[in-house]
């Protein structure tokens, strides 16, 4: 059987021919296949004159069509006056997606070239922007809607899953640890506390996947890509997610000032006031959860598909579960147990 996803450049090229309705480029130049991302989907630059495109390839998705999550989302954002990348055609049948190139600078690119830490704030304050125009704009209260979306959400059940999920494929299965039955319980108790108190947060439209890598900076635009996994979620999800980032480490007093950025941006924006120490709270303990889970995330990637490349960013996402632990003097015995078995 052939794999779908194992494609070369000529059957993308035949198909943007063959599409026939289709708004695809009729004379194609080139077809260059692109470096991909963490999912098993794949990516072709399309050159067609003066004009370029991209091809994202995936399995095909004919019972789905056009209420596939990614195009239901984008549609969703676009709507909102989130900036996301255009979609100008698409084949379920296939599992082709055509859009709209936005280059090959990421955010993560683009801080690497600061000088200062003004022009890195300045960055990130122009991310936080477009992250409350979404909180607001794209939110069950102020956009409605009848899309998946919005009958998910990151509770109690969900986030506990993702940190069971990093105690198997990191500690058990990557670290090969025997955890023992009081250190399991200090770790389930400790990482419960944290998930019941971050789902019982008003609850937002979130990204899911708001980090450093999945903003491109296409121009003077800023734009959100990897859209297609958002569900309801506490707003200090996405932010912790941008400014806890495993593969950009910020100075804990950057951090500071851009998370005081957010709540003037944010209470501005929605007309609502927050309460600043409880929101710096919740903040720390959803870097928490969202960095232990990261972790699950690289570490399953070398236990199921082999793949050791996001590794190396462990070091970077423990640091940042670190410092936001030791700020919180009740969860004391949740940080030795979790670094016992790390470092030993």
């Amino acid at each position: 059987m052939v794999d779908q996803l194992a494609l070369g450049e000529e059957d993308v090229a035949h198909w943007l021919r063959g599409a026939r309705g289709m708004r695809a480029p009729q004379a194609i130049d080139s077809v260059t296949r692109l470096p991909g991302d963490a999912s098993t989907r794949r990516y072709y630059r399309i050159s067609s004159g003066q004009k370029t495109y991209i091809v994202m390839k995936m399995e095909e998705f004919s019972s789905q069509g056009d209420q596939l999550p990614f195009l239901v989302m984008q549609k969703h954002l676009i709507e909102a006056g989130v900036d996301v990348p255009r979609v100008f055609d698409c084949d379920p049948s296939r599992g082709f997606i055509l859009l709209e190139d936005l280059g090959d600078a990421t955010l993560l690119r683009k801080l690497q070239d600061c000088s200062s830490d003004d022009i890195e704030r300045h960055h990130f304050e122009r991310v936080i922007d477009g992250l409350v125009h979404l909180q607001v704009y794209a939110s069950p209260e102020r956009k409605p809607a009848q899309i998946d979306a919005f009958k998910l959400r990151f509770d109690r059940e969900k986030l506990m899953w993702e940190m069971n999920f990093t105690v198997e494929h990191f500690y058990e299965l990557y670290l090969k640890r025997k955890i023992t039955d009081a250190h399991r319980r200090v770790m389930l108790e400790g990482l419960g506390e944290i998930c019941e108190t971050l789902a019982h947060e008003p609850m937002v439209l979130t990204h899911r996947d708001f980090h450093s890598r999945n903003i491109m900076a296409s121009g003077d635009r800023l734009v959100m890509i990897d859209f297609q996994d958002a569900r309801l979620g506490c707003a200090q999800y996405d932010l912790a997610s941008l400014l806890k980032d495993s593969y950009y480490q910020l100075e804990e007093a950057q951090i500071q000032r851009l998370v005081d950025y957010y709540i003037a941006r944010y209470e501005a924006v929605s007309q609502k006031n927050l309460d600043r120490s409880r929101f710096f709270e919740v903040f720390d303990l959803m870097g928490v959860q969202r960095n232990f889970k990261a972790i699950g995330s690289f570490a399953s990637f070398l236990n199921r598909r082999g793949d050791a490349t996001y590794l190396k960013f462990i070091g970077n996402t423990f640091e940042n579960i670190r410092r936001a632990l030791l700020k919180y003097p009740r969860y004391a015995a949740l940080r030795e147990v979790l670094f016992h078995y790390y470092y030993f």
